[in-house]
């Protein structure tokens, strides 16, 4: 797989440290509909592009999702009995994911009902974002920003203390 050449000339947008160049996908059920969450989820999209190749893939349904599950790539199921990770610990499972994983991530985050059994085990690994319940929408703005604050503590930004 290539590797970067170099943090100033980067054309494949990973971390400039060598690492591979991964892509991460968000696909989740459901369209945001409120605006102020949607700008929320915006904000934290356009500064995760700034770090990684970027995609938020929305659905309708489960349907639709199981349509959309990627076959190639490492899928993580956002579910509440899944592993539970400091975001630190995040932070090292992504740059590992980086350096040695698949080239593309994608983040599974199911609706109101959750994801549906068949696809949690087509996932290579379970995540949950908190003993806490949210709804499926504010566990997207949840996932997007520890996102961004995981690649700022890869790159060794101030964003995170």
């Amino acid at each position: 797989m290539p590797r970067c050449r170099s943090p100033t000339l980067c054309t494949e947008r990973c971390d400039g440290r060598g690492t591979l160049c991964v892509k991460l996908v968000v696909l989740a059920v459901g369209k945001l509909r409120d605006k102020h969450l949607t700008a929320l989820c915006d904000d934290y999209a356009t500064r995760i592009r700034r770090h990684l190749p970027f995609e938020v893939v929305e659905v309708d349904d489960d349907v639709q999702l199981a349509r959309r599950w990627p076959d190639e790539g490492e899928v993580i199921a956002l579910e509440p009995g899944g592993v539970s990770w400091t975001t630190e610990r995040f932070a090292e499972q992504i740059e590992n994911r980086m350096t040695y994983g698949a080239r593309t991530v994608t983040f599974a985050i199911g609706g109101a009902d959750g994801l549906p059994a068949a696809l949690v085990r087509r996932a290579k690994l379970r995540l949950s974002l908190s003993a806490l319940t949210f709804p499926h929408r504010i566990a997207r703005l949840v996932l997007l920003e520890q996102i961004y604050r995981v690649l700022t503590i890869i790159r060794d930004e101030p964003y995170h203390h």
